[in-house]
């Protein structure tokens, strides 16, 4: 933390006197991109008097423990696998990876772990930053506890923003309460590469980390439970999951992590599953997944439960509390815990916060209008950054099915000259889940290296209801991979 940071914790970053009450238009709790945006938004809608509350570094998971670090991490390896993959640059790429570049790259994205730019850009915006941890203390009151141990009562007129998204869960394995271990921030902030890791969980993090490590040179263990990447396509998972192996990863299927012991702080860590088997390795990062940060939100003095994520409608509005004054937005919520759908709400959140303090936008608003976040529920993003990557939007054939729908599965390999010529041996795979009712696709997944710049013409052809008769027309660039696009709708009967 940098000699600036620390005065702004001590001094609340307004100066404000401790135990100081005053009034304010909106508080947003959380300093991350989803309540940076927040803040934006409602103090370029009109509103004044906009404090964002962060007890860590502004900016929050994404700029320095998730997307940005571990995306850095990476790229390196991802670029040389591609260089390696087409004749004539293969022989260019034969060198070592330089693993301490690699490192020092990714901590340039974090800044060091330095939030003054983050701090700068929140000041440039009209916004002022207040350095605590945040708590609700009742209708439209919120009590702000400095490092220091001081605290302030912010009293709103208008709104209250929790934006203070997740913490990890800790599965139920015996003694892993007691072994350190590492979660997903250890991961992206290492500043060297364990001889053996083990990774239980193969969601994205699990995932992605498992790809990275064994490239800077680890020998990795993931255990996947039932599958990896089972939120997804199936096949998408058994590709990676292939891949995976490919690269020299052991990956564990079907079994599940019953205990783990180390011997010391700096011992083996030693996993059995429920199989018998005993894994051994020099880190265990732990990647199950991450549940809403509300625990400690105050959430009981407004009858709310907490730990649970806040129930939102489309404008953000928290249900089950009086008065249109707390709202959610990003991972609390629940939905999505992405980092671009946490801005997207975002945007809405203040945009409708400031509306309604002008007298405007009663009600919920209407789906697809600028306040309303309907593609949280129907269009949602996501690429997984392993290699082969996985690029997905809107539901899977399970999920389609699952709501009823009379639905068409349309799915085929990579195999089009853009993607031969993109590399040798070339592997993926495309799905399309089609509403046959309304002929308009519902959701698309990619497989394959670097499909994740197909995805957003896919995400607008499911926003837009683009009808499928439609699509034929949007004729792909040749070569490009974008010609899967054509197969698949040729595939589909037109």
């Amino acid at each position: 933390m940098s000699e600036g940071t620390q005065q702004d914790t001590r001094q609340g970053g307004d100066g404000v006197a401790d135990g100081a009450e005053r009034e304010v238009d909106v508080v947003v709790v959380g300093g991350g991109s989803t309540g940076e945006n927040v803040a934006d938004r409602a103090h370029r809608g009109g509103l004044q008097q906009v404090v964002l509350v962060e007890d860590e570094l502004v900016g929050g998971e994404c700029s320095y423990w998730a997307c940005m670090p571990s995306k850095a991490l990476l790229r390196p390896t991802a670029a040389l696998a591609a260089a390696r993959r087409v004749p004539g640059a293969a022989a260019a790429a034969g060198g070592e990876l330089d693993v301490a570049a690699v490192l020092a790259r990714r901590t340039s994205f974090t800044s060091g772990w330095d939030d003054a730019s983050q701090v700068e850009w929140v000041r440039g915006a009209g916004v002022e930053l207040l350095r605590g941890r945040a708590r609700l203390a009742g209708p439209r009151r919120v009590v702000v506890t400095t490092a220091d141990g001081g605290e302030q009562t912010l009293v709103v007129r208008h709104a209250v923003v929790a934006a203070n998204g997740s913490v990890p869960t800790t599965p139920p394995v015996d003694g892993l309460d007691s072994v350190p271990h590492w979660s997903s921030r250890e991961a992206t902030s290492a500043t060297s590469v364990p001889p053996r890791l083990l990774v239980l969980g193969a969601g994205v993090v699990g995932s992605e980390m498992a790809t990275a490590y064994r490239r800077l040179g680890a020998d990795v263990t993931l255990v996947a439970g039932s599958a990896v990447l089972k939120a997804f396509e199936p096949r998408a998972g058994e590709l990676v999951a292939d891949a995976l192996r490919a690269e020299g990863v052991d990956v564990v299927v079907g079994a599940h992590a019953q205990a783990v012991r180390r011997d010391g702080a700096d011992g083996e860590v030693r996993l059995t599953l429920d199989d018998g088997r005993v894994l051994v390795g020099d880190e265990l990062l732990v990647a199950t997944g991450r549940q809403p940060a509300t625990a400690d939100l105050g959430l009981r003095t407004v009858g709310l439960e907490p730990g649970r994520a806040l129930d939102v409608d489309t404008s953000g509005l928290v249900a089950g509390v009086d008065g249109r004054w707390l709202y959610a937005a990003g991972d609390v919520t629940g939905l999505a815990p992405l980092t671009h759908m946490g801005k997207y709400t975002a945007r809405a959140v203040g945009d409708v916060i400031a509306a309604r303090a002008r007298g405007e936008a009663a009600g919920e608003p209407a789906p697809w209008t600028p306040c309303a976040t309907t593609a949280l529920r129907q269009a949602v993003p996501q690429v997984v950054f392993t290699d082969p990557e996985v690029a997905s939007v809107g539901m899977t054939a399970h999920q389609a099915q699952e709501a009823g729908l009379d639905v068409r599965v349309v799915a085929l390999d990579v195999a089009v000259a853009g993607s031969a010529l993109h590399a040798d041996g070339y592997t993926g795979w495309a799905c399309l889940v089609v509403d046959e009712a309304r002929q308009v696709l519902l959701g698309a997944t990619f497989v394959g290296q670097d499909v994740a710049e197909l995805l957003h013409s896919a995400t607008v052809a499911v926003v837009g209801e683009v009808p499928m008769s439609r699509l034929w027309h949007a004729v792909p660039s040749y070569p490009t991979i974008s010609e899967v696009w054509l197969r698949l709708l040729e595939a589909y009967g037109l």
